[in-house]
């Protein structure tokens, strides 16, 4: 490593069991037309061959720091933790970047002072890099609270690049036996560690989010965590919103049921994808009960979620026909 070098961007990539992808990612980051940048690998404890894969890599600007498994938060406090860029750009390892994604962000956070945090549309691929011909294109500017705590148009933890002295500004301390380290992300989390972040910036900080409708994030669909615990996805998001009801409990008390609604809705298309009727019916059916007004602010996306859980019981090349023809009615795709 040069340490002679001062980077304006350090690229934080939690590694835990991405042999099959982590090479891929390292390869886009190093593909950038923008070149200030440290790479932080971060191996939380990854029992396959990750950091041997890695280690193959002689660009000075790579290293890897090794720790016991913390989860994704962990892996990330310690990778900002030892960064020496102005930005932080967070990419999973396995997702992937356009060339021009650090360019196009120095350009827009320099543009303005107030942007603490700056995201990018996103291109969904499947789990051999293909394009799904869906992605994510957000809201990109007057991001409220509100628009966090309901639609999280950041959308995933690899479209964003965040402000170090953003970041500076919300740590905490964190005791561990005998070691203090700093805390941006929350470890007690293995899931919503993302939406727990954003909307604790939101409400703790006067930082502007604002995003770049450039799809310059390419995030990969995982087909087979789709089947996990949904319920346990949605009591990791209520422990965030808990979390965060600590900062401002009227904001909270406000906006609850809607943000509840959407991530109801949310998690029905993921039983959708994961071919799980009676669970996809049973949450847009609790995500329009929880608050109706989803039908009035999105109520394109809102019905074909509905008409989707209650035809994915058909047989699978019926059923893809039919999702397919309503993907092509939608104008994007978000959290």
């Amino acid at each position: 490593m040069n340490t002679q070098f001062t980077p304006l961007f350090s690229v934080v990539i939690p590694c835990y069991k991405v042999a099959n992808y982590i090479g891929d990612c390292l390869e886009s980051v190093l593909a950038q037309t923008f070149n200030s940048f440290e790479i932080i690998c971060v191996d939380d404890g990854s029992p396959d061959n990750t950091s041997e894969i890695i280690s193959q890599y002689t660009d000075d600007r790579i290293r890897v720091i090794h720790q016991m498994n913390r989860g994704l938060s962990g892996a990330r406090n310690t990778g900002i933790s030892v960064s020496r860029g102005i930005f932080i750009a967070l990419l999973d390892a396995d997702d992937l970047w356009l060339p021009t994604k650090l360019e196009e962000h120095f350009k827009h956070l320099q543009s303005n002072p107030n942007i603490g945090i700056s995201y990018s549309a996103s291109e969904f691929i499947d789990e051999d890099g293909k394009s799904m011909g869906i992605g994510q294109h957000p809201k990109l500017t007057d991001i409220t609270p509100k628009d966090i705590f309901c639609r999280n148009p950041i959308g995933n933890g690899s479209a964003a690049v965040i402000r170090k002295s953003l970041l500076n500004s919300i740590s905490r301390v964190r005791q561990i036996g005998k070691l203090t380290r700093f805390e941006y992300f929350d470890e007690n989390m293995r899931q919503s560690e993302d939406v727990e972040f954003w909307l604790r910036v939101a409400l703790m900080t006067k930082y502007k989010f604002e995003g770049i409708d450039t799809a310059l994030t390419k995030y990969r669909v995982n087909m087979s965590g789709l089947s996990a615990n949904l319920d346990k996805q949605y009591a990791s998001w209520l422990y965030s919103v808990q979390q965060n009801k600590k900062l401002n409990e009227t904001f909270i008390k406000q906006w609850f049921s809607l943000a509840s609604a959407y991530q109801k809705r949310y998690l029905s298309r993921r039983a959708i994808q994961s071919r799980n009727p009676g669970t996809a019916l049973k949450l847009i059916r609790q995500a329009i009960f929880a608050n109706p007004r989803i039908l009035v602010e999105e109520p394109k996306r809102t019905l074909i979620t509905l008409v989707c859980a209650a035809l994915c019981a058909l047989p699978e090349q019926t059923y893809t026909f039919i999702e397919n023809i309503a993907i092509r009615t939608r104008n994007h795709a978000s959290h």
